[in-house]
């Protein structure tokens, strides 16, 4: 009987410390209390602030069992103070108050404490509340933390009510005290995750708030990414009807994705933000068009010059010929200027003929104080020159540069065993399956499933954004066609690019998160 017991009670430990669910661990606490003792009903309270939240409530006899995986108690909180002054006139709040265990043989002969609450219960369900124990649950730092309340014990051999004895009271608060214990660490380890998820979620938020232009980008590609992954592991058939994710895993590819962007924390505003070719901390055509003012100013003055010189000699028929190079000349001046703006203001290809044209603006010079000086500055050609977009290469690597640096960050972080690999899934978002991506060339046979799912991610949320600097938002049916081509092309995964597209997590998506004029499917 003896080996028994000890049996039964070290299968409760090993169970208690070994639960992870916070809600089946309070079931488990009360459930086991009530067992060793023999109770018929029992209540586990929570102390959250300054009252007792109901956790848990079973009662055999009247069949109910309330928290846990079960519907929550919808019952009032048990108030610690009333009117400021600390509440002893209830048992619970008593003893969380003053952390005594009380133990009454029978309630509604017990002196001290007000028990019109069980009498009403009694009186309406027919019950007879009678032998209570009431134990603080008290964690490593002498806090209590909860109370179990056990009512009624129940003589295996006689099956009537009796009141709790010494053992059994020893037991459960034995119980209780191992019971806080993991019920602390459970909090605790609760505590640490919410900081932690907390902490990253404001990391993201900074880096998108760091940008005008990328407001909610981190937060809709963790979206995105989770939500692909648990429609896979609910898949029933295609590709994906083998692949499951554990709870762990989908919370290490979840902080992967929030985290994917942090080495953005390094990159330049300027460069994130360069929405035109020659921005930089502001946008240089501000000072080329004071440039070219001025170069019009000059044209003016020297016409002026050898207009007068024109007169004085009376050739009417150069003052003509003057006048007409002169208007010639001053609109070509404004016509380079508008040029200058559109290839300034748009990411799209330059042809040969756009980036042959700004050269020959370039080569043109004006004279001021004794100096020829050329309309453009080598580093303006550059940028007005570029190809497609509005970076530089220097200034792409800059941005490439943010992935090499997500993974030295990340790398640093001391990840439990569970999250290890949020490293290497963040690290890998802008890699293609072909090899052409960065910063690694990795391809899909090398590349995990959680990147993978993250590259996609990624493409359709800066695909369909409308928070982008160097185009407007694109429709779905656009956006579908490119991650088309890109599949075509070996750039992004075929089974998850199918996956993706036929299955409802994408209209999902754009229904929440696209504008209604981007829609057309």
């Amino acid at each position: 009987m003896l080996n028994n017991y000890i049996e039964d009670y070290v299968k409760i430990g090993i169970a208690l410390s070994s639960e992870k669910d916070i809600n089946r661990l309070l079931e488990m606490i009360l459930t086991q209390a009530r067992k060793v003792s023999n109770a018929d009903a029992g209540t586990l309270y929570i102390i959250k602030k300054r009252a007792l939240e109901f956790a848990i409530v079973q009662n055999d006899t009247m069949k109910v069992s309330l928290g846990g995986d079960g519907k929550k108690p919808d019952l009032p909180d048990v108030q610690l103070y009333v009117d400021n002054e600390p509440n002893h006139s209830n048992v619970s709040s008593h003893v969380a108050l003053t952390g005594e265990i009380v133990n009454i043989p029978d309630v509604y002969d017990a002196e001290g404490f007000d028990f019109t609450g069980p009498r009403k219960y009694d009186s309406a369900t027919g019950y007879r509340s009678k032998s209570m124990i009431v134990i603080p649950m008290v964690d490593h730092e002498n806090h209590t933390i909860g109370i179990l309340q056990l009512l009624n014990s129940v003589s295996p051999e006689t099956k009537e009510v009796t009141a709790f004895s010494e053992s059994q009271l020893r037991v459960v608060a034995s119980l209780a005290s191992m019971a806080a214990v993991a019920l602390s660490n459970k909090q605790l380890i609760n505590s640490l995750q919410n900081l932690l998820d907390a902490f990253i979620e404001s990391i993201a938020t900074a880096i998108d708030k760091k940008s005008a232009y990328t407001g909610g980008h981190i937060r809709r590609v963790a979206d995105l990414t989770v939500s692909i992954a648990k429609a896979m592991d609910k898949a029933k058939s295609g590709f994906f009807k083998s692949q499951k994710f554990s709870h762990d895993e989908i919370e290490e590819l979840r902080l992967a994705a929030w985290m994917h962007d942090v080495g953005k924390i390094t990159t330049p505003e300027y460069v994130v933000d360069k929405s035109t070719k020659l921005e930089t901390i502001f946008d240089r055509i501000v000072l080329l068009i004071q440039r070219f003012e001025s170069i019009e100013q000059y044209l003016e003055n020297h016409y002026l010059k050898s207009k007068i010189d024109l007169i004085e000699k009376g050739d009417n028929k150069g003052l003509k010929k003057l006048k007409k190079e002169f208007d010639l000349s001053v609109q070509q001046h404004k016509d380079d200027l508008v040029f200058i703006k559109s290839c300034n203001n748009t990411g799209d290809f330059m042809s040969n003929e756009a980036v042959e044209r700004i050269e020959s603006i370039a080569a043109k010079t004006y004279h001021i104080d004794g100096k020829d000086l050329p309309y453009l500055t080598k580093d303006e050609v550059s940028n007005l020159c570029i190809r497609k977009g509005t970076l530089l290469p220097g200034e792409r690597h800059i941005i490439e540069n943010h992935v090499v640096m997500t993974s030295k960050i990340l790398e640093q972080l001391p990840f439990p065993e569970k999250l290890s690999n949020v490293p290497t899934y963040a690290g890998g978002h802008h890699e293609k399956c072909d090899g052409s991506g960065y910063p690694n060339g990795l391809t899909c046979e090398e590349l995990p499933l959680q990147s993978k799912i993250m590259v996609i991610a990624d493409i359709f949320e800066a695909l369909t954004a409308a928070d982008r600097p160097y185009r407007e938002p694109i429709k779905l049916s656009r956006a579908k066609q490119i991650l088309e081509f890109m599949m075509k092309d070996n750039h992004i995964d075929k089974n998850i690019y199918n996956f993706f597209i036929k299955h409802e997590i994408l209209m999902d998506y754009a229904k929440r998160e696209l504008e209604p004029g981007q829609l057309d499917i």
